[in-house]
């Protein structure tokens, strides 16, 4: 009786029938140490797989706010990471300096990069991979900078955060890519130079860099 079941079974192997066990290592993923380093103009929030591990320190409410943050947190792959980035304005008319001769449109932009503290390798850094939702311009009619009322005269946009958006069962589909931008352009400031950047981060933010008011950034680290 031996040989017929060698037999059936050569034949279950043949046609792919047979079904090994899973070991444990591939059953269970993998839950790591990670650092995030994070520097904007003027604030951020991030979160991993729904889970808010850290904010900028400085409140968004403080006109020039511009410092890094360093962010040590666990986390289980893949990561879903997503950062809220928001630029300083005093009110809804997206101004700063109001009733100065400073008055004027503020300018924004964020980096980050996180590294897994078991290999030592960055697993995620902005770039234009990364996608991104507006959630508030203003003003949208920029010669409004000159006005002596300009919660009146100017005007904006605002949307609603969406409720899941940085959780792993939501996707950011009709976001758009990331706009990069040159230190330069953002005009980078205190701390940004206290961190070692790695080549494969850059200085992100939605496709205006002065109107675009609020943000959410958002990439998946496998």
């Amino acid at each position: 009786m031996r040989a017929p079941i060698r037999i059936a079974l050569a034949a279950a192997v043949a046609i792919g029938v047979v079904t090994l066990p899973v070991t444990s290592a591939q059953a269970k993923p993998r839950t790591a140490s990670f650092t995030a380093e994070v520097w904007a103009d003027n604030w951020f929030a991030l979160y991993v797989n729904g889970r808010k591990v850290g904010e900028d320190s400085i409140p968004i409410t403080t006109e020039r706010s511009f410092n890094a943050e360093t962010i040590t947190f666990t986390a289980t792959y893949p990561l879903v990471i997503g950062i809220m980035g928001r630029d300083f304005t005093e009110n809804a008319s997206g101004l700063e300096y109001i009733g100065t001769p400073k008055q004027q449109i503020g300018d924004a932009g964020l980096i980050a990069q996180i590294r897994d503290n078991t290999s030592g390798k960055i697993i995620a850094a902005t770039g234009a991979s990364w996608k991104v939702l507006v959630l508030n311009t203003a003003p949208l009619n920029p010669s409004c900078v000159t006005s002596s009322n300009p919660l009146v005269d100017c005007t904006s946009s605002t949307i609603a955060t969406p409720r899941k958006w940085s959780t792993t069962n939501w996707s950011p589909k009709g976001w758009s890519p990331a706009t990069v931008y040159t230190p330069q352009e953002v005009g980078v400031k205190e701390g940004y130079n206290t961190i070692s950047w790695d080549p494969s981060a850059k200085l992100v933010w939605g496709p205006d860099l002065e109107l675009d008011n609020a943000v959410l950034l958002r990439t998946t680290a496998k």
